[in-house]
């Protein structure tokens, strides 16, 4: 269906370009054709004009057909010059021949214009006639495969364009695809650990748990959301992590009120606030502080997560949550995002920057 629309496309920008182009020749011809005794108005030579434009038509209109079945320009071969010379030279020819002939029916219906011509015209032999013959379908020729490889090369990078963003949407759903498996292990091995001391508890647990489910099926298959969406399922896992470290997990929030609204991806910070949980906190007898802070900074978003403990602490996991936020970060928005993991003092502060416009 989209070729066939393609192809209609394609034929209707030839024959516009067909007549555009014939009838801009003929009309410079035209222009600066001499005026010797109103030759100008006169019927021979508009005779003349008419033919010569129907004559280009048919002749280029076959020699684009010609070219059309032979060269394939995705796979250009050495021998196709050689067939672009012959057809050239044949429609050159074809076309010297018909016009000749009319050149003879113009004399034959407007014999009295005859005189009118001037001498430069009646004077004008074979080797003149086919020169111009082969000058014009070899600029036509030039200007032909000038236009379908500007269209080509326009089509090319189109299909280019929509391939990377379909092959950047397949590496997104890949990454998305690896949080819910990443976030259910993290979870349920919470709840085992209660299943046995605190049955009420556990059902807490799987109620929020539940509830987290729910919102990552129905938000994860979405590239943005709004902030304040995902405080909320931050919220939930922050409650839910509070049932397993009960006092030893503090959490304090200094959001700012106009970066609630804005667009980032989906259960980005949940990530952040669950490796810092999970790598910062619970390696810490005492236990620490988790604090969440976002800012709009120019054109850009900054989304600060900081946590008790030392950098060194992670090290030995698999970081599979950190790994797909900065593929994401990378595929939707390129060298414009970035993310940072660092040490100061004793916290670990995970920092996102997400560009605006």
């Amino acid at each position: 269906m989209a070729k066939s629309v393609w192809n209609r496309y394609r034929n209707l920008l030839f024959w516009s370009i067909q007549v555009i182009s014939w009838g801009a020749i003929l009309g410079f011809a035209y222009v600066f054709t001499p005026d010797v005794d109103g030759f100008k108005s006169s019927g021979f030579l508009k005779f003349s004009l008419a033919t010569s434009f129907v004559i280009g038509l048919f002749c280029t209109g076959l020699l684009r057909a010609y070219l059309k079945r032979k060269i394939e320009l995705n796979d250009f071969k050495k021998r196709y010059w050689l067939w672009i010379f012959i057809s050239v030279i044949v429609c050159a020819a074809a076309y010297a021949l018909l016009s000749y002939a009319a050149g003879y029916l113009s004399h034959q219906f407007f014999e009295s214009d005859v005189t009118k011509v001037p001498d430069i015209y009646k004077n004008a032999g074979w080797g003149v006639i086919i020169a111009n013959s082969f000058i014009t379908i070899l600029g036509w020729t030039m200007l032909y495969f000038a236009i379908k490889l500007m269209l080509k090369s326009n089509q090319d990078h189109l299909e280019r364009t929509e391939l990377n963003s379909n092959l950047k949407q397949a590496q997104l759903n890949t990454l998305k695809g690896q949080i819910n498996p990443h976030f259910m292990f993290n979870s349920l091995n919470n709840i085992r650990g209660l299943m046995l001391e605190d049955v009420e508890r556990s059902r807490d647990m799987i109620t929020k748990l539940s509830e987290m489910l729910r919102y990552s099926l129905t938000q994860n298959a979405k590239n943005s959301i709004a902030l304040e969406e995902e405080l909320e399922m931050v919220a939930n896992y922050i409650d839910l992590s509070k049932i397993q470290f009960e006092e030893r997990l503090q959490f304090v929030t200094n959001i700012a009120p106009e970066t609630k609204s804005l667009q980032i991806p989906p259960m980005i910070i949940q990530l952040l606030v669950e490796n810092a949980a999970k790598h910062g906190i619970s390696n810490l007898k005492n236990g620490g502080t988790i604090a969440l802070k976002t800012k709009k900074e120019a054109t850009d978003l900054l989304i600060e997560v900081r946590n008790s403990g030392k950098l060194q602490l992670a090290k030995d996991g698999t970081h599979l949550g950190l790994k797909n936020i900065r593929q994401r970060l990378q595929l939707l928005y390129g060298a414009k995002a970035s993310f940072s993991l660092t040490e100061e003092g004793d916290e670990v502060v995970a920092l996102i920057k997400i560009p605006l416009v």
